[in-house]
């Protein structure tokens, strides 16, 4: 099939079709910019690819990380979902690729003193994000979009609307994080005003901020923080995951490999 051509000579023209499709079922900014950069880089003609082209191009990216190729992996694989579903290929090429194996990894959620020095350093805008990731479990695009419409002061319940898979959920409003985005306003909560910013916007600027701190750590693991200390209180595996907007408990599960009490009771119990 014929199309104009993109960085490396790569065929853009159903590869644009399917990125348009996905931006109208509404995946985010962020998958599609990732999606389109993977693309460009794939094979010059991704329909009129075999599955020995695949395999090839496969076998090239030995030198990736293994979080690198499962994103490879699941772009491409994506894209010949879409690519069947349209008629435009019969089988999917990518079907003997395996899945890179990656073990289980527990997560590093940001402690409560690079909390605190990131929040006293931080902007208005910027605190009032890591408040809600912090104390909220709030993703950064969901931050960034969060508006004060969507928060129930009686109740003191924040709705996150179309969340990750598009799905909204209901997060409490603590007195604490209620006292960081105080005053309530009309527009955006973290901006204050009716402007609202993007989710790779309010990255950049949590990033700056990280950085010149010196602090190594991401926005995500504030979310890993609210998660980990969430179990830890509550033990209720199932509120915990609906909090965070997680599709499976078992997603939820991995922070409560660092929040299990048992883990003390057995210390306590082996110096006697």
């Amino acid at each position: 099939m014929g199309g104009r051509s993109g960085v490396a000579g790569v065929d853009v023209s159903d590869v644009e079709k399917w990125l348009d499709y996905l931006t109208r079922a509404g995946r985010s900014p962020a998958t599609i910019k990732s999606y389109r950069s993977t693309m460009r880089h794939y094979l010059p003609n991704p329909i009129g690819a075999s599955v020995e082209d695949v395999e090839s191009w496969w076998a090239a990216q030995d030198d990736k990380t293994k979080p690198t190729r499962q994103r490879l992996r699941n772009t491409v694989r994506s894209f010949y979902s879409w690519a069947i579903a349209f008629d435009l290929v019969e089988r999917d090429p990518t079907r003997r690729i395996p899945a890179p194996h990656q073990g289980r990894r527990l997560p590093r959620p940001i402690g409560r003193t690079d909390l605190r020095r990131a929040m006293d350093a931080a902007d208005p805008e910027v605190r009032r994000a890591l408040a809600l990731g912090a104390y909220a479990g709030l993703r950064i695009s969901e931050a960034a979009a969060l508006m004060w419409a969507d928060i129930d002061l009686e109740q003191r319940r924040i709705y996150v609307r179309a969340g990750k898979g598009d799905k909204d959920r209901v997060v409490a409003l603590g007195a604490l994080l209620y006292d960081e985005l105080a005053p309530a306003g009309t527009g955006s909560v973290v901006t204050g005003t009716d402007s609202v910013w993007s989710g790779d916007t309010l990255q950049r600027r949590v990033n700056r901020l990280f950085a010149r701190l010196g602090i190594e750590t991401t926005f995500h693991k504030l979310r890993a923080r609210f998660a980990t200390v969430a179990l830890a209180e509550s033990g209720n595996l199932l509120a915990v995951s609906r909090a965070l907007g997680h599709a499976s408990p078992a997603t939820t599960s991995i922070y409560a490999l660092t929040s299990d009490e048992d883990l003390d009771r057995i210390s306590v119990a082996v110096e006697r």
